[in-house]
């Protein structure tokens, strides 16, 4: 990982110090997205690609107190996906504050900062719904459901999954010859630095909308013995957090 990372950021600052020496003819950010034809700029957007994906499999293995341990089929890659969301938000921190101190400090605001934000906050919305399946901490009303025993609970689960299964074969059948069209003539975005978001962020929708359906049949089949649990509104408060900002106010 620490290789990878390194050899990425090698690259990265190769390409900065041409574009400081060259100026216009050096790659930027325009070039960064059209990599046909330039060697050099599609080795470094492969080696972000995998300094992402390792970095994102070797913290999946650090999970925090509050994360539900991976015990399904589909977890481990869930878990992954969750970590790439996580790196990819700080990104965009980096960006913005990058844009920030270009447009009010130097006076050179960019043309790419604000798409590139919305391009990756795209990926981290939809992988945000894959982790959430797979931590199970999306929007549940359990009043009706903890008085049920546990066969009818199942039979519960059962059709929560198949309505799931359903929607998402819906949208599949519905949006994909649309998705293939905007992926095979990678559509863009209309504007100055032009990325293709709609020929990336359609088809992700369709891959992270099936992506979510196999998390939530493997929670089925991870829970289908599990004893019932039982829900009150405490399970809403971490008393380790509220632990910590006590710690951090001098209250403990």
């Amino acid at each position: 990982m620490i290789a990878s990372i390194a050899i990425t950021l090698a690259l990265f600052a190769w390409l900065a110090v041409n574009r400081i020496l060259f100026g216009e003819d050096a790659y930027g950010m325009h070039e960064m997205i059209r990599p046909a034809g330039k060697p050099l700029v599609l080795v470094m957007l492969l080696m972000v690609a995998w300094s992402l994906l390792v970095s994102a499999v070797y913290l999946s293995d650090w999970a925090v107190s509050i994360e539900t341990p991976p015990d399904g089929l589909f977890d481990i890659v869930s878990l992954v996906c969750s970590r790439i969301a996580m790196i990819a938000t700080a990104f965009i921190v980096v960006v913005m504050f990058y844009e920030v101190v270009s447009r009010y400090v130097f006076s050179r605001p960019t043309l790419w900062a604000n798409e590139l934000s919305l391009w990756i906050a795209g990926f981290v919305f939809l992988l945000a719904g894959q982790y959430a399946m797979q931590q199970r901490c999306h929007i549940r009303i359990y009043i009706i459901y903890d008085m049920f025993p546990r066969w009818l609970q199942k039979i519960c689960d059962l059709i929560s999954t198949s309505l799931i299964c359903l929607f998402t074969f819906a949208m599949i059948y519905g949006g994909y010859n649309d998705a293939m069209r905007r992926m095979l003539r990678m559509e863009t975005f209309g504007t100055a630095w032009d990325p293709p978001l709609p020929g990336t962020l359609k088809p992700a929708i369709l891959i992270i909308i099936l992506a979510v359906t196999i998390q939530a049949v493997s929670n089925l089949i991870a829970d289908w013995n599990k004893e019932p649990g039982e829900h009150t509104p405490a399970d809403d408060i971490d008393a380790e957090e509220i632990e910590k900002i006590k710690k951090t106010l001098g209250e403990v």
